[in-house]
């Protein structure tokens, strides 16, 4: 078993977990916002007055980080299983790391108007 400190969820059990969890809430979030476009006519007042509840807020704040959890476990995993040089995989690892910081901190703000 690899043990790393990059690692999300410490043990494989806990990632599986976690890839799991993650994946139902971006299914839940896609499948909400496939629904609504279908049903709604989709304009400026309609998508401003749905991001303007705070329910939806929140639901797609959950679906931010949810993202951010699985796309970290499923690189941490591609990486830990195909760049075996210490060096070159945390430099990866620390570039993916910090780009889905970015899109976290960068969705926040459009979200919530910070």
């Amino acid at each position: 078993m690899v043990n790393s400190v990059t690692n999300l969820g410490r043990s494989g059990v806990y990632d599986w977990l976690i890839q799991r969890v993650t994946a139902y809430v971006l299914a839940l979030y896609t499948i909400f916002l496939l629904g609504f476009m279908v049903t709604t006519d989709v304009n400026y007042e309609t998508w401003s007055a749905l991001f303007g509840q705070t329910w939806f807020r929140i639901f797609t704040l959950l679906a931010l980080l949810s993202i951010g959890a699985h796309a970290w476990v499923g690189l941490w995993t591609v990486t830990t299983d195909y760049i075996k040089a210490v060096g070159p995989r945390f430099l990866v690892q620390a570039a993916c790391g910090l780009t889905m910081f970015v899109y976290l901190v960068w969705g926040i703000q459009i979200l919530w108007g910070l």
